[in-house]
């Protein structure tokens, strides 16, 4: 039978992280992931260049159930911190915009950093490996009165007194996300916040969308919003109209907040004062509404918004100094409050985050312990999912810390079978 000190099930970014800071704090480490790949999510994030922290992360650039559960962990493991990392391991890397830290080159060259982490610590891993079934015992075979669990793996039986579960959610299933954490979570009586689709594009009903989707690929700023009174949340970013919905960064950011049948609110020209400018327009111009309008946002857009005119009783599709006043009122209107309901998004094979997850009043906000002893969560299987912009690895780098340093006192306390 194979014994290590921990077990950490996930080779993403929380767990390698965990894994190697666990492994030089002087624990034998085991980790194991049902692909042969490491770090998909990592490969494919950022356009190939991993978007892999962010300089502002606070607690406020994350929600779940209880949105300060996060705020131990990423203050003792900052930005900072993991940019210093870097820079030991001589990777280069540069500020995109709002704080989003990208690697120069690859990648790759976080995975790098984070297996040469691995070796430091002689770390074992198994790949390809699967993980069939987990038991607990209340008492160790050594009568130490601490409990150790048994794994079946296809590799035999794995004995270790702690385990670390940093599976992920359900996001990008073709990448080998499971529902494991999941299961094994309620397995063990934890309760869970049920998982959804987060960062994904919104999808709308087919023919409702019609007059928009010839708008596909066009993207502009905008200031985007859900939710009323204290539960109001908006975004300042980029907005991209696709041929089923929206994307972009805007709706990403504003999909986590998105409750079903709710709206959303668009101000499609944030930064300027439309009523005053079609105002001003109309006493010395006489081109089409369109064509003004076009000076405001893209022509493509000002097109269509026109064209609608007709279905709210307006007539747009005229020269501006024709328009009366209330005409032009109610286009600056719409076009800085246009508010629609989503019909849905376009789920985990686009999402690139789960939100949801397991619940942390199960969890130690210290060490990521749940409340059944030896027992892990780490990184996105958790109930906690931050903004896009480099959050959410934040959070692994993070809570993979958090745990690796309650491990290792777990382990001066004596809880150890390796």
């Amino acid at each position: 039978m194979n014994s290590f000190d921990v077990v950490v099930i996930g080779a993403g970014a929380a767990g390698l992280f965990c894994a190697g800071v666990a492994g030089q704090l002087g624990l034998k480490v085991l980790v194991v992931d049902h692909s042969d790949k490491v770090a998909e999510k990592i490969r494919i994030s950022g356009g190939g260049r991993c978007n892999f922290t962010n300089l502002g992360t606070t607690a406020a650039n994350f929600l779940g159930n209880n949105p300060n559960f996060c705020r131990s962990a990423l203050s003792r493991y900052t930005p900072r911190q993991f940019t210093d990392l870097l820079q030991r391991h001589g990777v280069p890397f540069h500020e995109k915009h709002k704080g989003q830290l990208f690697c120069d080159r690859s990648a790759e060259d976080i995975i790098a950093l984070l297996l040469a982490e691995c070796d430091a610590g002689r770390i074992t891993r198994w790949q390809p490996c699967s993980i069939r079934n987990i038991r607990y015992s209340a008492s160790s075979p050594e009568g130490t009165g601490a409990g150790s669990y048994e794994l079946d793996s296809d590799r035999g039986v794995i004995r270790t007194p702690s385990v670390v579960i940093a599976t992920g959610g359900l996001s990008i299933p073709k990448i080998g996300a499971t529902d494991f954490g999941y299961r094994f979570a309620r397995k063990f009586g934890l309760r869970m916040v049920e998982p959804r689709p987060a960062l994904v594009p919104l999808t709308f009903d087919g023919d409702a969308w019609a007059p928009y989707a010839q708008l596909a690929g066009l993207s502009l700023p905008v200031h985007i919003e859900t939710g009323s009174k204290k539960e109001k949340m908006g975004f300042l970013e980029d907005l991209l109209f696709t041929h089923r919905g929206l994307s972009g960064p805007a709706v990403l950011q504003i999909s986590s907040y998105w409750q079903t049948g709710t709206p959303i609110r668009l101000n499609l020209a944030p930064d300027t004062d439309v009523l005053q400018s079609l105002t001003h327009a109309k006493a010395s111009s006489r081109k089409l509404i369109a064509n003004e309008l076009a000076s405001l946002v893209p022509s493509r857009l000002a097109d269509t918004w026109v064209a609608q005119g007709a279905a709210l009783g307006q007539n747009w599709q005229r020269p501006i100094n024709e328009a009366t006043d209330k005409a032009l009122a109610v286009l600056a209107e719409r076009l800085a409050r246009w508010e629609l309901t989503p019909t849905g998004t376009e789920g985990y094979k686009k999402a690139e985050v789960t939100a949801g997850g397991v619940d942390t009043r199960d969890l130690s906000s210290q060490t990521l312990e749940s409340k059944q002893p030896g027992l892990y969560f780490i990184g996105e299987v958790v109930d906690v999912t931050g903004w896009l912009g480099g959050y959410n690895f934040q959070w692994a780098w993070a809570s993979g810390h958090a745990c690796a340093q309650g491990l290792a006192a777990t382990l001066s306390a004596g809880r150890t079978i390796a």
